[in-house]
């Protein structure tokens, strides 16, 4: 498999060197609010969501990971606004909003319950052309038939024919849309170098994103690719895989994290595309 690094800013990047309708996967978490403070490096979310969208080929998916400050003590709501602007706006399908629940927690002033997790929202092409959805999840119910019941509009309750009443359950069953992944040191990576990045993505978030929207072979992309997780999750599954990334010093810590693998790496202000 191959990857590609562009240094610089994405929406001088994409328009130049991103081709219409060539992503098959986007998996990204963007810079939001003043959570962090990437080398002081913001984006404008709805020219990057243009992009996605005519990048993105029919039936491709971005997973958009972001969460929300608390400015003068009210949250800011920025993930409900970028939600509804790749909907409404640019023409993306929410095609699910799950949770990323974080085993670490944030500590908030005293009147909040403790922070600890963030928005994954799912936003596809028309419908998903690739759906691997995990099955991890333990039936207690294994090997009773499915009896399955609808409640009508005024209350009552009917059985259902439905695609799986009748069946047993298996053992297992497709999991939840809240996620728990483990993060902090030696969790998110086994990388050390990556750590000198401030926010890492979470190497077992990625791969379950990766192997449940997308296929061997497949595009797999990073707008704002950070320290490099979603690239180097993408070549070990499999899938050529292209990142972005305006810090220089990011961009030092994705090749690090990547030399092992045989690449070829193209880098604005470094080899020419």
């Amino acid at each position: 498999m191959t990857w590609k690094l562009y240094e610089g800013d994405h929406l001088d990047i994409m328009p130049k060197y991103i081709k219409e309708e060539s992503i098959d996967l986007t998996v990204t978490s963007p810079p939001y609010d003043n959570v962090r403070e990437y080398k002081g490096y913001t984006f404008n979310y709805k020219a990057c969501a243009k992009e996605l969208w005519r990048v993105t080929k029919p039936g491709g998916v971005v997973v958009w990971v972001v969460g929300d400050a608390t400015i003068n003590g009210s949250e800011t709501g920025t993930s409900f606004r970028q939600a509804l602007y790749f909907r409404d706006e640019c023409g993306f399908n929410l095609h699910d909003t799950m949770i990323y629940e974080k085993d670490g927690i944030s500590f908030p002033d005293a009147s909040r319950y403790y922070s600890c997790f963030e928005y994954m929202f799912v936003f596809s092409k028309g419908y998903p052309k690739t759906k691997n959805l995990i099955k991890d999840r333990v039936n207690l119910y294994a090997g009773n038939k499915c009896v399955s019941t609808d409640r009508e509009a005024d209350g009552s309750i009917r059985h259902s024919h439905g695609r799986i009443s009748g069946k047993r359950y298996s053992d297992v069953g497709v999991r939840k849309n809240v996620w728990k992944i483990n993060m902090g040191f030696n969790k998110s990576t086994k990388d050390k170098i990556a750590y000198e990045h401030p926010a890492i993505f979470p190497e077992n978030l990625a791969h379950d994103h990766i192997i449940s929207w997308s296929n061997p072979g497949d595009v797999v992309f990073d707008p704002m690719a950070g320290s490099g997780t979603v690239l180097k999750v993408a070549e070990q599954l499999g899938r050529d895989s292209i990142g972005i990334e305006i810090s220089g010093e990011y961009c030092d810590i994705i090749r690090k994290r990547m030399s092992s693998f045989q690449t070829t790496i193209f880098s604005l202000g470094g080899i020419d595309p």
